[in-house]
């Protein structure tokens, strides 16, 4: 089994600043895709930016220009950096990998998600 564990989420004041972390950890044989979603209150789960394992990444519109996703692949971990933060971006932050695990299979896998409000 694949797990995901978040952290570096919390309270910050409008154009501050915080970065995540999302560490993969148990049978892990390759990780492709890794990337960041979130969820807003009574909302559906959204793509924030994803990143391959040769680095190409992709980002929402809104958060173009102000987050950055990067990866370690040698420690099966990914990084969410979050500028200029707007009281739009609270939310809880998932983590997601696609990776070929025990099963053997190629599955996708999420981390428990971590919080981050953007508040004055």
């Amino acid at each position: 089994q694949v797990q995901l564990v978040e952290s570096g989420g919390g309270l910050v004041q409008p154009g501050g600043s915080l970065r995540l972390s999302c560490a993969a950890s148990g049978r892990i044989f390759s990780i492709n895709t890794m990337g960041w979603y979130r969820q807003l209150p009574g909302k559906e789960r959204e793509l924030v930016a994803t990143i391959t394992y040769d680095s190409s990444t992709k980002y929402a519109e809104s958060v173009k220009g102000r987050f950055t996703i990067s990866r370690d692949n040698a420690k099966n971990t990914v990084y969410l950096q979050l500028n200029s933060l707007k009281p739009e971006d609270t939310a809880v932050y998932y983590c997601q990998c696609r990776a070929l695990g025990g099963t053997l299979r190629w599955d996708d896998y999420w981390g428990q998600g971590t919080q981050v409000t953007v508040s004055s």
